[in-house]
């Protein structure tokens, strides 16, 4: 999919993947919303990224799901991709995993991913299709102790969105998975609990969150099922 003047919805917006995948595709002349919960930031980057809209959103929050379509299809009529970037990390044992930190995690992970897919469905059927990326992890294709938690939530997204992919074939809506390995953004300050041991240990050179987005405008062009980065 050409992304000139395409309407794209990124969750996530105001720091490191999403941020960089926003003024990337701004760049190539895509339309781009930003949805975050950071106010203050979206308007500065507003400003700052052509064509662009700030939506004020927590997606783990219905009421603001609405909005932000409600907002977008005002403002441009039309949604044709939404990368699914928003997301949280969890360090824990799975012996010792707090289940209620737990349930936050997967809500944000997984199930606002869900609610923001259905909410854009119905209005890409009717526009003749569209394009929803997840935001996977590399952790699904290793076992890292302490990261149990976070992999079972992305293990779960990346297991919805190949059968949404097929599910969704007949509507000409492609659903894809962009599957970054370790980036060097805040994913380790952000994450809940203590910080394992092992992640102070010299670690293998990060890829940069521009390099993620120059990635996600890849697979947005070749339509795949999956990029590993």
């Amino acid at each position: 999919m050409d992304v000139q003047d395409k309407v794209i919805i990124i969750t996530g917006a105001s720091q490191g993947i999403g941020l960089a995948t926003a003024k990337h595709l701004a760049q190539k002349g895509a339309k781009v919303v930003l949805a975050a919960r950071s106010e203050d930031t979206l308007k500065n980057l507003e400003k700052e990224i052509p064509h662009s809209l700030a939506v004020k959103t927590d997606v783990t929050k219905e009421s603001d799901i609405h909005n932000l379509i409600t907002i977008t299809l005002k403002k441009f009529g039309r949604i044709d991709i939404l990368i699914n970037n928003a997301g949280q990390g969890i360090y824990d044992s799975v012996e010792k995993i707090d289940l209620e930190n737990f349930k936050k995690i997967m809500d944000l992970n997984v199930y606002s991913v869900i609610k923001l897919m259905q909410a854009v469905i119905p209005q890409m059927k009717k526009q003749g299709g569209g394009m929803i990326i997840n935001v996977g992890s590399g952790v699904t294709k290793l076992h890292i102790p302490g990261l149990g938690g976070y992999s079972a939530t992305k293990y779960a997204l990346n297991t919805l969105s190949f059968i949404a992919r097929q599910e969704l074939e007949k509507d000409n809506i492609i659903v894809s998975v962009i599957t970054p390995g370790l980036t060097a953004t805040k994913f380790g300050e952000n994450a809940i609990g203590k910080r394992p041991s092992w992640a102070n240990r010299p670690m293998p050179e990060a890829d940069t969150a521009e390099k993620v987005a120059q990635r996600i405008a890849e697979l947005i062009d070749s339509e795949d099922a999956e990029l590993v980065v």
